[in-house]
């Protein structure tokens, strides 16, 4: 019996998943501890999906589940919606791989470019990771400067460049070290607290950075929310200090709005980064931002010198298909206020579960965001755009107790509900029975938790 997840709640998870468990056994001799993303990974054993429409999906087992991992971030029109289906259908037996310029990448390119105010030029990438670090390596070479400034907490992907601070613990003797990534890497990386103009700017004077790079609204998809006064101040000190401002929208972008946070926020980045949505569900990132910037991409450029930039699926047909088929759709702005509405009842639902249990927990977030608490310490919940402790970075981004959290996810799971971790995304296919049913869900997983002495309601 695991130490990790509760007898009860094992018990049933394992007798509910019991396919999904073969699946694993098979996983551990193939990947490292069985998984092929980090944040899959899940004790006693992840579950295995069969197929996934709408805001559901279902696993091996026929176990019908609400999801709110929504590919990462990705499906905002919520699981294989048709319009996506049929462009790539159609697409897959015309060409998937032409290795040649192709029609699609145009009417992409220019569906982003109508939405995003910063997009006078795009390059396409594959990820989200990919197009943060092209966006750094550009502005090295356009400012012939080598330092980056970035908030701590802020997550832009897992290259050597940017990882470092992204994740807790956020205090001075950890130094922020990572395995793997080296002093030299550290020493071009300042990274200030997070909603902090007057660092930022003093960190700005004193380090004289390539540019400034920020995650969208805040800390992995605003654990740590930023406000659009910040972003509007941040905005004004980089152009004050001619310093490149990157937004990275890789989340946010046509999740929070169709023309992304900067729209929100009313400000145009130098450059922006984009995926997820993006490329409506399959691989595929960019990089958007001013004409001059990304002339570093371009042969006999004005600059003297050309960023080398190959990558063998760049803007590939498939994701082009599915890219221009989930645009026309986000472009009506109706998955956006879906998605964002949903959520805010999602929030409010829970926290009068929590309050009506006497369950020190809480439930807060911007848009189609909900993030959770457990073991809250502080004043009630004050309206939806409310943000605990204050905003204290040091309070809200912090790792919580990994037993509990395996538990809670088992727990979920067994109610029907597919929560990423502490917290979930919403998507504009998330119905008001789907919300209620997400309650009735997490009424099940405490009752469970209580049953096993993970946690104490009133």
């Amino acid at each position: 019996m695991s130490q990790v997840v509760a007898q009860q709640v094992e018990s049933r998870f394992r007798e509910t998943f019991a396919s999904s468990a073969a699946l694993y056994d098979r996983a551990v001799k193939l990947f490292p501890s069985g998984v092929t993303h980090d944040s899959r990974y899940l004790k006693p054993f992840p579950i295995y999906i069969d197929h996934a429409s709408g805001s559901r999906k279902t696993d091996r087992d026929g176990n019908e589940l609400i999801d709110y991992w929504m590919g990462h971030g990705a499906m905002l029109l919520g699981h294989s919606h048709p319009a996506v289906v049929e462009a790539v259908a159609a697409q897959v037996g015309r060409a998937t791989h032409p290795g040649a310029c192709h029609e699609l990448e145009l009417e992409w390119g220019e569906r982003v470019q109508r939405l995003v105010p910063s997009a006078e030029r795009i390059r396409f990438t594959n990820s989200g990771t990919e197009a943060t670090l092209m966006a750094v390596r550009v502005a090295r070479i356009v400012s012939g400067r080598t330092k980056v400034l970035k908030f701590a907490g802020h997550f832009h992907g897992w290259h050597d460049q940017l990882i470092p601070a992204a994740s807790p613990p956020h205090d001075a003797e950890s130094g922020y070290s990572m395995p793997g990534i080296t002093e030299g890497v550290f020493g071009d990386l300042v990274i200030v607290p997070p909603n902090d103009l007057e660092a930022a700017a003093a960190a700005i004077a004193e380090h004289q950075p390539a540019c400034v790079i920020h995650e969208g609204n805040g800390s992995r998809w605003g654990a740590v929310p930023a406000r659009a006064e910040f972003l509007q101040g941040l905005r004004q000190v980089t152009a004050e200090s001619d310093t490149i401002l990157i937004l990275d929208e890789v989340i946010t972008g046509f999740r929070v709005h169709e023309g992304g946070f900067q729209s929100v926020c009313e400000i145009v980045p130098d450059m922006t980064t984009m995926a997820k949505v993006l490329a409506g569900g399959l691989p595929g990132g960019c990089l958007a931002g001013r004409a001059d910037l990304l002339e570093a991409l371009a042969f006999e450029n004005s600059l003297g010198k050309k960023m080398k930039h190959p990558g063998t699926f760049n803007a590939n047909p498939l994701s082009a298909a599915a890219g221009c088929a989930a645009l026309d759709v986000v472009a009506t702005g109706e998955p956006s206020r879906v998605a964002n509405r949903q959520a805010a009842r999602l929030r409010q639902g829970l926290n009068a579960l929590f309050a009506e249990q006497g369950l020190p927990w809480v439930a807060y977030g911007d848009f189609s965001a909900i993030k959770l608490i457990p073991g809250y310490q502080g004043p009630a919940p004050e309206g939806d755009d409310w943000v605990p402790y204050e905003g204290d970075y040091r309070r809200l981004d912090v790792t919580y107790d990994e037993s509990l959290g395996h538990a809670f996810r088992c727990a979920l799971l067994l109610g029907g509900v597919d929560w990423m971790g502490w917290a979930g995304s919403t998507s504009s296919a998330h119905t008001d029975a789907d919300i209620e049913a997400t309650l009735s869900g997490f009424a099940t997983a405490i009752e469970l938790l209580c049953a096993d002495g993970l946690i104490s309601a009133a």
